[in-house]
């Protein structure tokens, strides 16, 4: 008897061809959108109003912009996806399928992060879908350590409940206790302050638990409404870029919205391709921020961009980000 003759689930090369054939065509698709990604940069480059900016003093750039100048709304916050993974899992075994980040929070904030996108659980750990790591209360402890050093900085907290997860109980009690004083209450004239405006305070918190009730208007905490996004689950990059300028283009001008919207330069990966590790993944997009922003000219929508983050971020991509604010409180953009 043939191998042709066997039925298909008995034969291991026939039965692992359907799987081969779709892993070979995800493959070529994702050649294929990386090469209209460099095509799209050869052809448009990546000039747009302050991209020559590079700050002196990372760590205090919002200071170096002069914070009675600096409305909260016309900054183009660098913000860093899944903020709490660097140490992640298990090393070499499970940190590089969850591990979006290989800096601590206080070393993000120092190079100019100034959002934080927090995952939780019950137990009040720091997660990535099953994979947990160190508790909330590192992080908050970075946070504060960072805030000590800094005179005018603000942070944007974003802590919500991780999907198929359970809320930590008490959580808000919780993150009164440690950043109380801190915190800028929820209000909607804030996006028209400057940052001098807000001081002392320095933490927009905004809080998504996934079972309890949404945070009460007026208090310490911000509500899931007031941080949105349109994220898309592909590791296709040039599908992810044009899905951040399409729903980009949608919203209303930072000047005229009373929510956070960000954007996230990241692709993300899929089980039905073979390479599954995040930073390998997530290098098809990650060195196109700055294209990014010169098609949100080119494209009318960069009045628009509001926080803009990534993975494993890097220097080029918060000068990329203050460059932009400069601009922006110069009246150049």
């Amino acid at each position: 008897m043939y191998p042709n003759d066997f039925p298909n689930h008995f034969h291991p090369y026939i039965a692992m061809g359907p799987k081969w054939s779709k892993q070979i065509e995800r493959r070529r698709a994702v050649v294929s959108e990386r090469k209209k990604l460099r095509k799209l940069k050869k052809e448009n480059g990546c000039d747009y109003p302050g991209c020559d900016i590079h700050p002196a003093d990372r760590k205090n750039w919002m200071s170096g912009l002069n914070p009675a100048k600096l409305p909260i709304n016309k900054i183009v916050w660098p913000g860093t996806h899944d903020s709490a993974t660097d140490k992640i899992g298990i090393r070499a075994i499970t940190r590089p399928f969850a591990q979006c980040q290989s800096l601590s929070i206080y070393q993000q904030l120092v190079r100019g992060t100034r959002v934080l996108d927090i995952r939780v659980e019950k137990n009040g750990k720091v997660c990535h879908g099953i994979i947990t790591t160190y508790g909330i209360d590192v992080v908050l402890d970075d946070v504060k350590r960072f805030l000590s050093e800094t005179e005018s900085e603000i942070v944007i907290l974003e802590i919500r409940t991780e999907y198929g997860r359970k809320d930590p109980p008490a959580f808000e009690n919780f993150l009164l206790e440690n950043l109380g004083e801190l915190l800028i209450y929820q209000d909607d004239c804030v996006f028209e302050k400057t940052i001098a405006e807000i001081l002392p305070k320095r933490v927009i918190c905004v809080w998504k638990p996934r079972e309890s009730p949404e945070v009460k208007p007026g208090g310490p905490f911000w509500s899931s409404g007031y941080l949105k996004d349109n994220w898309i689950n592909t590791d296709l990059p040039f599908t992810k870029f044009q899905s951040n300028l399409k729903y980009l283009s949608q919203q209303q001008p930072v000047c005229s919205r009373k929510y956070f919207y960000r954007v996230e330069n990241t692709v993300t990966p899929r089980a039905d391709n073979p390479i599954v590790c995040v930073k390998a993944v997530t290098n098809r997009i990650h060195g196109y921020g700055r294209l990014f922003i010169s098609q949100c000219f080119s494209r009318d929508c960069a009045n628009r961009l509001q926080i803009f983050s990534i993975d494993f971020i890097n220097e080029d991509f918060v000068d990329a980000c203050v460059g932009l604010t400069q601009a922006r409180i110069e009246g150049k953009a």
